[in-house]
Formats: structure tokens, C-alpha cells, sequence
């Protein structure tokens, strides 16, 4: 299945069980392993649970492949595999936690033109 219909069938899933802060990080160029990540917050662990199963359930229905289903016991966050695309499912104490936003759409700092002088007497 193509990625673009992959990321439309797992978003509208997550949108059908009322996942906030949905947000897909394209990721093609940062990793070989996947080409999305799409991030989710719930409120419960129930909710949590629901919104990976209804992604696992509306994927499946379509014809798509799910490799994966990671953290369901637990239900704080739940990842799911759909090969192309990655989809995680957390409560917002956890997401804000690993920050994975941040991780993933991180660029490098770029260094300043000018080097620092090294004669230059400390600032006192």
C-alpha cells in the first residue's frame, strides 16, 4: 500500500476515536527505516489502547500489512508498525516526556562562520 494512503487511513483512524495533537513527521530523509511517524495523545490508558486498535483495525480492513503492536499491556504508549509508517499513541505526560517531535524533526545546529579568536584574554 502507498504511503500517502497508509497515512490517510491511520490519521482518519485516529481522528474516529478522537486522538488530540495528531501530528505526521516525514521522515524520509532522516532514516531508511520508515518513510512517516505519526504521533497521537489520548487521555487514558483505555483511549491509548482504542486509538492503536482502530489504526491496527481500519489499516487491515483496507488491505494493509500491520507488523507490529508494542505497549498494549502498559497502554501509557502504544506503537504500532505499519512498515512505511510508525504510529505512536501516548499519553501527554509521556509524550511530553520523550519529546519525540523534537527527536525527529531535530536538524543539526549549524556552526558559525567566524572561528573564535584564541589569543583572546578571557572575559573577567
Amino acid at each position: 500500500m502507498q504511503t500517502a494512503k497508509l497515512q490517510k487511513i491511520a490519521v482518519a483512524a485516529l481522528e474516529d476515536v478522537k486522538g488530540r495533537d495528531i501530528e505526521v513527521i516525514n521522515t524520509t530523509k532522516l532514516t531508511s527505516l520508515f518513510d512517516r511517524i505519526i504521533i497521537a495523545s489520548a487521555d487514558s490508558t483505555r483511549q491509548v489502547k482504542a486509538l492503536a486498535r482502530n489504526v491496527r483495525e481500519k489499516v487491515e480492513a483496507a488491505g494493509g500489512d500491520v507488523i507490529g503492536l508494542e505497549g498494549e499491556d502498559g497502554g501509557e504508549w502504544v506503537l504500532v508498525d505499519l512498515g512505511s509508517i510508525v504510529v505512536h499513541v501516548m499519553q501527554p505526560s509521556v509524550r511530553s516526556y520523550y519529546n519525540l517531535e523534537e527527536l525527529w524533526q531535530a536538524r543539526p545546529k549549524s556552526r558559525s562562520a567566524k572561528p573564535a579568536k584564541a589569543d583572546a584574554a578571557p572575559a573577567e
